[in-house]
């Protein structure tokens, strides 16, 4: 009997497909509870708790991108991996849009997700200890609770999802200094490429509106180069 390590959701209507990525991932040690339409993903989320979810963005009965919506209602942390079609560009942009953190666009190599899987897993079990340990930050007028995955203002709290915390995390952990968009990608995606920085744009623009109510902080664009986060305390 196989010791799993994480448990994963997988969510794909191509029956192949979803066979394929299934039988790889519990060869690899996962426990792996498959869906092959939108409404039967959602009545596992319910069931049950998941380390990763594993998204199509076309599904029948619901698809991908409400899927998402509906489960970013009640978990804001859980890493959401979106399969997507390789000439779907604006697919891509609204998943992470929408609360997604990656996507994998087909066909795809069981490789790559295996190492994106791992990546996500790694960071999601690890944040907390390490947050913990730092424990809240204040950034402007505005308490940042990195392990909670919040953001708080004048006792109103907002919740973010693991990559928005990230790249908060990282744009705090380094103020008034040029960040080029190859570094933040990987730093914080963990790798690059154009579809990414696309995203990373999406992003930022959420970011410039959680952070709107304190005008002494700014996330500036450099053209060609990259990004400034910067804190201007009150009175200066």
């Amino acid at each position: 009997m196989k010791d799993f390590t994480h448990k994963i959701l997988l969510v794909e209507d191509d029956d192949a497909l979803r066979f394929i990525v299934k039988d790889n991932l519990e060869e690899n040690n996962y426990e792996v509870a498959a869906a092959e339409d939108g409404e039967v993903a959602l009545r596992l989320f319910s069931k049950s708790s998941f380390d990763l979810i594993i998204l199509d963005v076309m599904l029948p009965k619901i698809d991908g991108f409400h899927v998402a919506e509906k489960i970013r209602r009640s978990n804001n942390q859980v890493p959401i991996i979106f399969l997507t079609a390789r000439s779907m560009t604006e697919d891509k942009i609204k998943g992470l849009t929408i609360g997604g953190d990656d996507y994998i666009p087909k066909p795809f190599s069981m490789e790559e997700l295996l190492l994106k899987i791992k990546i996500f897993l790694r960071r999601s079990q690890a944040q907390p200890a390490e947050q913990v340990e730092r424990g809240s930050m204040h950034i402007g007028r505005f308490i940042f609770h990195p392990e909670e995955l919040s953001l708080s203002f004048d006792g109103n709290q907002r919740s973010l999802t693991l990559k928005e915390a990230e790249l908060l995390r990282f744009f705090a952990e380094h103020p008034n200094r040029v960040l080029s968009r190859n570094e933040i990608l990987e730093k914080v995606w963990g790798s690059n490429d154009y579809f990414l920085g696309r995203s990373l744009d999406v992003f930022i623009s959420r970011l410039r509106k959680y952070l709107k109510d304190d005008s002494g902080i700014k996330i500036t664009n450099l053209h060609g180069v990259g990004f400034r986060f910067s804190v201007r305390s009150e009175g200066k």
